[in-house]
């Protein structure tokens, strides 16, 4: 009889256990409305799930062109991506919006990856403005009410996805204001 009680008792416990673990693991990795998005990565087979890459992290997301006047931000980006490393998620959505990039997917990898280094996450182009913005762009500009007005702005959202900052083009990467606002959200997320 006591050794029924004791396998009963065991196995409640057990259960009580494993309901917990699996309520925290669903906990870890709910996604916000930001990250139920999927889209191929540069110059790759790779289709980025954002929901299972960046659930649980704050994202740096910005639309970036490679003839721009601001495209050497590239190297500021990359930057914070080695200062903040896997706290931070940097995401570069190249953009032919303001006919600034390159129509050949290969051209715009080699001015991301040769030309400046870049090892954050980069994506196939996609259109960031208008009615016809991918569902990430859309959402930022339904949040901040601001859509990019050229290329290089910047959002940065909080781990939660509740917070959602926009800086523009003439925000440098290092600038204090944005260094600011990173530790911020990063500070939250801790």
């Amino acid at each position: 009889m006591f050794r029924f009680i004791s396998l009963a008792s065991m196995c409640l416990l057990l259960s009580l256990f494993y309901q917990t673990v699996d309520a925290q693991a669903q906990e870890a990795v709910a996604c916000h409305d930001l990250q139920t998005y999927r889209a191929m990565k540069l110059r790759s087979k790779t289709e980025i799930d954002f929901c299972a890459k960046f659930a649980g992290k704050p994202m740096l997301i910005v639309n970036t062109a490679s003839q721009c006047g601001f495209t050497g931000q590239f190297k500021g980006l990359e930057a914070l991506h080695k200062r903040f490393g896997d706290r931070l998620a940097i995401i570069g959505f190249p953009s032919n919006d303001f006919k600034q990039e390159y129509t050949d997917t290969d051209k715009v990898a080699d001015v991301c990856y040769v030309n400046y280094g870049v090892t954050f996450t980069m994506l196939e182009p996609s259109v960031v403005t208008g009615k016809e913005a991918n569902a990430v762009f859309a959402l930022l500009a339904q949040k901040t009410g601001q859509q990019p007005s050229w290329n290089f702005n910047k959002y940065l959202v909080s781990a939660n996805g509740q917070s959602v900052t926009h800086f523009g083009s003439r925000t440098k990467p290092g600038a204090p204001e944005l260094l600011d606002a990173i530790d911020s959200v990063l500070n939250a997320s801790d």
